[in-house]
């Protein structure tokens, strides 16, 4: 059933329900935004009777941006600016506390708490214990305190080294009213993490059903390439600095040999939080000044908050070339030929899954004369694939309709009928 269909009789059956939308949300994570922005539209859709907040990371911009009231995610954040270091680990140890009780407090006020996609359950970008894997932990043992159904609606999970971390996500999904996972890839780590998944469902990221505007084939001089603050993962803490000026060089490279061969390039980020700014803009000067004569309009780091701000820019060029799982899946959805330069199984899960494995490229074995090869490729085939992704999104926005229709019934009572398609992204036979 479509969501549509039940929008005429879920105001009433949501009205006075209490939905509280928990993660990292407001912090400058595009693509954790992209997933708010997603299931804010179904739950204003479709369940307008139902009252909204958020207990997150960056309150202030979820309220002035999103139009809903929030909390913040850590008590002792907005007081640690500034501070001496000996009372700033005195307001940690009183905030942990702190944070117990206001966790409590929260979920007991809410019928429904909605962790709306992002990398939950994963530890694919540097990650403490004491950070999202605690306070979801917080939610969820609240959750069963005090009746609140929690749902991780179209997760990411990985492989997790980190004991504490692994134990602490774990428990926290066993606790969980209603799980989903954005590819199959991470619906098998939390089987192999010792999980029950017989009734977990794979349904695309929630990303997918925000709308477009209309298919535009762009410039084909323009290129976008994203780009990141890439530092490793979890595991790769004490080669950070290494792996991060080994992927910057490649990426200054890769944006140098464009530049030499005709091509407009736009740099872009998944993060506002700074890093990734740094990264697009040392690009920048680096080609800029290898290149004297060069005009400044042929590379340029565009400036962006939102995943419309990405949208727009992608939307302009032919081809795109990132590395932010984000910055790939809005290229993808907009139906660009693109190349996938992975720092974890879900980018090659997601290229998989819209029909492009071929131009999966993990960063760790990123050679520039390779992805130079690679992209040539890409540009030869560019209307087989645009044909491919047009296909695949169509798809996509069907699972993502059916999750919907069936969050209506498993969280606010709304019968429905099977779905009009099986809940899993298609099987992909012979990918390009």
């Amino acid at each position: 059933m479509s969501v549509r269909g039940l929008t005429a009789r879920s105001t009433a059956a949501s009205s006075g329900l209490r939905v509280g939308l928990f993660g990292l949300l407001g912090v400058g994570n595009i693509g954790n935004d992209a997933s708010l922005e997603s299931m804010l539209t179904y739950l204003r859709t479709v369940h307008s009777g139902a009252r909204i907040d958020a207990l997150c990371a960056g309150p202030r911009v979820v309220a002035d941006r999103y139009g809903i009231p929030a909390a913040p995610l850590y008590w002792y954040y907005e007081r640690n600016q500034e501070t001496p270091r000996v009372i700033a680990a005195i307001l940690k140890v009183l905030g942990r506390v702190i944070d117990l009780i206001r966790t409590l407090w929260w979920v007991r006020r809410h019928d429904v708490v909605i962790v709306p996609g992002m990398g939950i359950l994963e530890a694919s970008l540097p990650l403490r214990p004491w950070q999202t894997p605690y306070a979801l932990f917080l939610v969820c043992v609240s959750a069963r305190l005090f009746g609140t159904k929690v749902a991780l609606v179209s997760v990411g999970a990985g492989r997790i080294n980190q004991r504490l971390t692994r134990w602490l996500f774990n428990s926290a999904a066993r606790l969980a009213f209603y799980r989903s996972y954005r590819d199959e890839g991470a619906r098998e780590a939390m089987r192999q993490r010792g999980l029950d998944t017989t009734a977990d469902h794979v349904y695309p990221d929630l990303a997918f059903a925000i709308p477009s505007e209309p298919y535009e084939i762009g410039d084909p001089e323009t290129v976008v390439v994203g780009v990141m603050a890439h530092y490793g993962n979890n595991d790769d803490r004490k080669h950070a600095d290494e792996i991060h000026t080994t992927y910057v060089a490649k990426m200054k490279a890769f944006v140098g040999w464009l530049v030499d061969h005709g091509r407009k390039v736009r740099l872009t980020i998944g993060d506002t939080n700074g890093s990734d700014v740094v990264v697009a803009q040392e690009i920048v000067a680096d080609i800029r000044a290898s290149r004297p004569g060069l005009d400044s309009s042929r590379v340029v780091a565009e400036p962006m908050a939102t995943f419309a701000d990405v949208s727009r820019t992608i939307q302009s060029a032919s081809s795109v070339v990132a590395i932010r799982y984000h910055n790939v899946l809005c290229a993808l959805k907009l139906a660009k030929p693109t190349i996938a330069i992975g720092y974890s199984p879900k980018h090659e899960a997601l290229m998989t899954g819209m029909g492009l494995r071929d131009f999966y490229e993990p960063v760790g074995s990123l050679d520039v004369d390779g992805l130079i090869g690679r992209f040539t490729e890409l540009e030869r085939r560019s209307a087989e694939l645009r044909q491919t992704l047009t296909e695949r999104n169509s798809v996509n926005v069907q699972l993502l309709d059916d999750q919907f229709a069936e969050l209506s019934a498993v969280l606010f009572g709304l019968r429905q009928p099977a779905p009009s398609a099986t809940p899993e992204w298609p099987a992909v036979e012979g990918a390009a």
